[in-house]
C-alpha cells in the first residue's frame, strides 16, 4: 500500500507528498472552477494518470519482450461536462509509438496499454478514447 499525505494550502492549492520518495505534487483549481490555472487541476491528473499509466506498462511489456520503445509518447485531452454535476467527461489520449515495430510487437503494445490499470479503474465511469499512431 503507498501512502500519500496531502494538505491544503490555502486559495484552492494543495500539495500531495509521495510517502515512498517525498517527491511533492502541487495541485490548482482550474480557471473555469475558480482556480487560477497554475498547475495541475486534481482531474488533471486523472488524465495524467491515464497516460501515464498507458506509457508504463507499455514500457514494462517491451522491456519484458525486448522492444526498443524510444521515442514513445501519449498526449491526453480532458474534457469536463458542461451541465449538471462537475465532473470529467472524457478523456481522450493520442499514442505516438516508435517507427520500426512489426505488426505483432505493434499489437502485443497496444493490448499492454489497453489494459492499464487507470483505464480498467476508470471504465463504466468515464468514457475514454485510445488513438494509436
Amino acid at each position: 500500500m503507498t501512502t500519500i499525505d496531502c494538505t491544503y494550502r490555502g486559495e484552492l492549492r494543495s500539495a500531495a507528498v509521495h510517502g515512498p520518495s517525498g517527491a511533492e505534487l502541487i495541485t490548482d483549481a482550474p480557471l473555469d472552477n475558480q482556480g487560477k490555472g497554475e498547475a495541475f487541476s486534481p482531474t488533471d491528473l486523472v488524465g495524467t494518470a491515464l497516460a501515464t499509466c498507458i506509457l508504463t506498462i507499455m514500457g514494462i511489456t517491451a522491456e519484458r519482450h525486448g522492444i526498443a520503445l524510444m521515442p514513445c509518447s501519449a498526449r491526453v485531452e480532458k474534457a469536463m461536462t458542461s451541465s449538471g454535476v462537475r465532473r470529467i467527461d472524457r478523456l481522450e489520449v493520442w499514442v505516438s509509438l516508435p517507427p520500426g515495430l512489426t505488426e505483432a510487437q505493434r499489437q502485443l503494445l497496444q493490448r499492454a496499454g489497453e489494459g492499464c490499470p487507470v483505464k480498467r479503474s476508470l471504465e463504466g465511469a468515464v468514457t475514454m478514447k485510445i488513438h494509436w499512431h
